[in-house]
């Protein structure tokens, strides 16, 4: 059931939409007992983002160590303006995916006007309804000329209700990193399905860099990242009634050099049994045993053009910083492929 407010607030150029409402434990209830029975146990990362979480990992990104959003900033900084480009004319939609705090849109927003844009919406989503609510309060008071149409949604399923004008699509953070190679290449898929010739996908890709650097980002000294890592445990307590004991667990995370990404667990300091009751399930963990939370793959220029060449994309700008950390890569879906791809999906109206 879709739950459509109209906020009276900013008249009819805000709306909010939920595709959420009523379907979003029963998944997780089915996510949690198929990861926890694996022989590797694992938890799926979006569950990091109740309230608490996503204010936890908006810390994460202001620590010393976590070099990822403030590079970012500094190469919109310098590069927004050329990002939205292909937007002149009639203007369109910036959907973000996934979206979090407003700095990282707002250079965007900031650079489409400086160009005298005159017709722009912007489309946040996002599976913390509270984020988007904050979004959407804050952006409209800042540009009086802007729509905004917030989703509640899950970026890996409801792409399909995506509208269907001329849109750039921006996906922030390397938050692609913590899909497994064969999560991204099909979400590139579904991604692909919702674009027309002259949309554009702006992507944010966190490069390969020296162990350490990486690393650090996870552990930082504040122990933010450990109490994010531990909220998701104290998510499900909430929403499955378990009894997980955080204080049975430590945060773990460390570069994998063979695959090229960051992996973060929790570890059983101790023999842990764990009763799940909304799941009438029981989990035993031995001491030193993992559940599995994140991976956060790391790029070359090499694998970044493999991967988006094999999707059926092709690359129209490359942004970075002047270590080569991270890039934003803008592409745009190849004609040929298009073709193929194009129309699959219904669109929200």
């Amino acid at each position: 059931m879709i739950d459509a407010l109209r906020l009276s607030l900013n008249g009819d150029r805000v709306r909010f939409i939920n595709f959420l409402e009523g379907d979003r434990q029963e998944e997780m209830m089915r996510d949690v007992r198929t990861g926890l029975a694996k022989p590797q146990k694992s938890i799926p990362a979006k569950y990091f983002y109740d309230s608490c979480g996503s204010r936890l990992f908006e810390r994460i990104t202001m620590t010393p160590e976590y070099y990822i959003t403030r590079t970012e900033l500094s190469i919109l900084e310098h590069s927004a303006g050329r990002m939205v480009e292909f937007l002149s004319g009639d203007g369109g939609d910036i959907v973000e995916l996934g979206s979090g705090p407003t700095s990282k849109i707002k250079k965007l927003l900031d650079a489409a006007y400086a160009r005298g844009l005159d017709r722009l919406r912007y489309i946040p989503l996002d599976i913390c309804g509270i984020c988007i609510e904050e979004v959407i309060e804050e952006l409209p008071l800042l540009y009086p000329d802007l729509e905004v149409l917030g989703l509640r949604a899950d970026f890996t399923a409801h792409l399909g209700m995506l509208p269907g004008g001329k849109k750039l699509l921006v996906f922030f953070g390397s938050t692609i990193g913590n899909l497994t190679e064969q999560e991204c290449a099909g979400f590139l898929k579904k991604i692909k399905q919702t674009m027309n010739l002259d949309d554009r996908l702006l992507i944010g890709m966190d490069m390969v860099k020296p162990a350490q650097v990486m690393e650090a980002a996870y552990n930082d000294s504040e122990g933010i990242t450990r109490r994010f890592n531990l909220n998701l445990l104290s998510h499900i307590n909430r929403e499955l009634k378990a009894d997980f004991d955080l204080d049975d667990f430590e945060h773990l995370a460390y570069f994998n050099p063979d695959d090229e990404q960051i992996e973060m667990h929790l570890r059983a300091k101790r023999a842990v049994s764990v009763s799940i009751p909304r799941l009438s399930m029981a989990v035993n963990l031995r001491k030193g045993e993992t559940i599995h939370t994140e991976i956060c793959r790391k790029f070359s220029k090499h694998r970044i053009e493999r991967i988006f060449s094999e999707a059926g994309f092709q690359i129209e700008g490359w942004f970075t910083d002047s270590k080569g950390w991270f890039s934003l890569v803008e592409v745009k879906t190849q004609p040929a492929d298009h073709r193929a791809c194009a129309g699959k999906f219904p669109r929200l109206i």
